[in-house]
């Protein structure tokens, strides 16, 4: 009996850990998707409403009805000295896989997706720990009016060469950053999941229709927000420019994406094809010419047409003359009347 309870209490110990596990255990998300994320689109960023919060970007996620965008928002993070590492799509055996974000000591790989507002690919430069305290860098965060005197000024330099909103890392199209070794070192540290705030962030996106990138093609009407969950109010920032949409995708496993990734470059290729027939329209002279060719060889008939209208057309011409002399005896009769007026005269006088 005792051996019995103590299995039953390894056993529900063991179950506590495993639903404890994931919260400090950074990997995929178990899905994946065949066509690529819609870029990101361009938007403000909200006043920080209050000392101690951290921004994270919004990003584009995968739902029932297609990809839908989460947006930004400001979160206390859930330890001090944790900073946040944005979650990214990428390409992983034929489709493109959501790597999840986490909190920790540092700010580890995000694929190089350029989310702004310090997130240039590689690290974040919006703010830092410093003796337990959180400071701002004003040339990134939007501080407001907000009342923050752990402030400083460094000026970030983007690179304007390669200025891209592109949402995945590899794939068509996709950036191409790799991991460093220290990233990879970062990795290895101590993690924590999104905390609860940001989960109320992405449940109220889902619910929100006018979030698919379906509905509002790449510019969310809600693009920002300055408090997990507030999808109204002031402080709700839209977009400015919308990102280009790639397609909905489909779920798919691994096992399958493979051979249905085939067709994810083929929407510019179906685009371009409605313009073949039009560049096809081209040769249509091409088929005209049969017809001038034609022409050439039926040549003699066509000429022999018009010598044996000649003579017809000859006839009249010789009538005309014959009508013309009549018209020139019109007038010689004339002067033969006036005679006869002459004479009758003098028996008037």
């Amino acid at each position: 009996m005792s051996r019995m309870l103590s299995r039953s209490v390894r056993t529900w110990v063991a179950g506590l850990l495993l639903c404890a596990a994931p919260l400090f255990v950074v990997g995929q998300i178990n899905i994946s998707v065949n066509i690529a994320p819609p870029e990101l689109p361009v938007y403000d960023q909200p006043p920080i409403p209050g000392d101690g919060y951290i921004w994270t970007p919004g990003y584009w996620a995968y739902g029932d009805e297609g990809y839908y965008w989460v947006p930004g928002t400001w979160v206390q993070p859930p330890q001090p000295e944790f900073l946040w590492t944005p979650g990214y799509w990428g390409w992983s055996n034929g489709a493109f896989i959501f790597n999840e974000g986490y909190w920790g000591p540092q700010v580890g790989y995000y694929g190089g997706v350029n989310y702004g507002f310090g997130y240039g690919g590689n690290g974040w430069e919006g703010g830092r720990w410093q003796d337990g305290h959180l400071f701002y860098n004003q040339a990134v965060v939007n501080v407001g009016t907000t009342r923050i005197t752990n402030v400083y000024n460094q000026t970030v330099i983007n690179n304007t060469t390669n200025v891209t909103r592109v949402s995945y890392n590899g794939g068509p199209g996709g950036t191409r950053a790799q991991p460093t070794p220290q990233q990879l070192t970062f990795a290895h540290q101590n993690h924590v999941g999104p905390t609860p705030q940001q989960h109320q962030q992405v449940e109220a996106a889902r619910n929100d229709r006018t979030l698919l990138a379906s509905v509002n093609h790449g510019k969310p009407a809600v693009a920002a927000t300055a408090r997990p969950g507030a999808f109204t109010g002031a402080n709700v920032v839209p977009a400015r420019a919308a990102g280009a949409v790639h397609g909905s995708g489909e779920p798919a496993t691994r096992s399958i994406a493979a051979p249905n990734r085939t067709p994810t470059p083929r929407p510019p290729d179906r685009e371009h094809a409605t313009d073949r027939p039009q560049a096809a329209a081209r040769p249509a002279p091409r088929e005209a010419a049969p017809p001038h060719e034609a022409p050439v060889r039926e040549a003699p008939p066509r000429e022999a047409a018009p010598r044996e209208a000649a003579p017809r057309e000859a006839a009249p011409r010789e009538a005309a003359p014959r009508e013309a002399a009549p018209r020139e005896a019109a007038p010689r009769a004339a002067p033969k009347a006036p005679p006869p007026r002459e004479h009758e005269e003098p028996p008037r006088n």
